[in-house]
This record gives C-alpha cells, structure tokens and sequence, in this order.
C-alpha cells in the first residue's frame, strides 16, 4: 500500500450535472488517488474543509478507455471517483458554493 497523505488524496471534483443535482443531498463528488481507500478519503475530506463531518464515502474505480491512432491502439489512465455523504449537521464546502 502507497503511503499517501490526505492532501493528496483529492485531486479535483467532478462536475456534472449529476454531481450537481446530488449536492442538494449533501453528496459531493470527487476524483481520488487510485490506492486510495474509503478511511483517506473521509479524513482528506474532514481535514481540508473545516467544518465537515463525513457519514459515509463510496468509491469507484474507473478503467482507462481503448483509444486508437492509426493501427496503434492504447489505453487511457485509470481513475477512482469518490463520492462523499456528509452528516445533516455538516457545513458545506465551500468550492461548490458559486456553481
């Protein structure tokens, strides 16, 4: 297992318009480090938004997508996405505010 600090852990969120009609449930959705697991996760969140409680996390990894040149045929990266469900007594995060 990597040894992963929790800032880095989240890489960027994800926004969809899926993403972004679940933020109304307090479900927030994120691309993470691909060995991360579901406990980093929850203390990356807690740790960089002050104020956020976690209830619970779900993961889900991605495959790399084939991708072709010519007769070169490749893949894409692989990801992890997370999406986090924070507690009713919870703040918000702050970088989805503005969207």
């Amino acid at each position: 297992m990597a040894d992963i600090k929790y800032y880095d852990v989240i890489l960027k969120p994800v926004i969809t318009e899926k993403s972004m009609a679940a933020m109304g449930e307090k479900k927030y959705t994120f691309l993470v480090h691909t060995d991360a697991t579901k406990s980093q996760v929850k203390e990356a969140v807690e740790k960089m938004f002050a104020g956020t409680k976690v209830k619970s996390v779900n993961t889900m990894n991605c495959e790399g997508k084939n991708k072709r040149r010519g007769m070169v045929v490749g893949k894409t990266a692989k990801t992890k996405k997370a999406i986090v469900q924070l507690t009713a007594d919870s703040k918000d995060i702050e970088i989805f505010e503005g969207l």
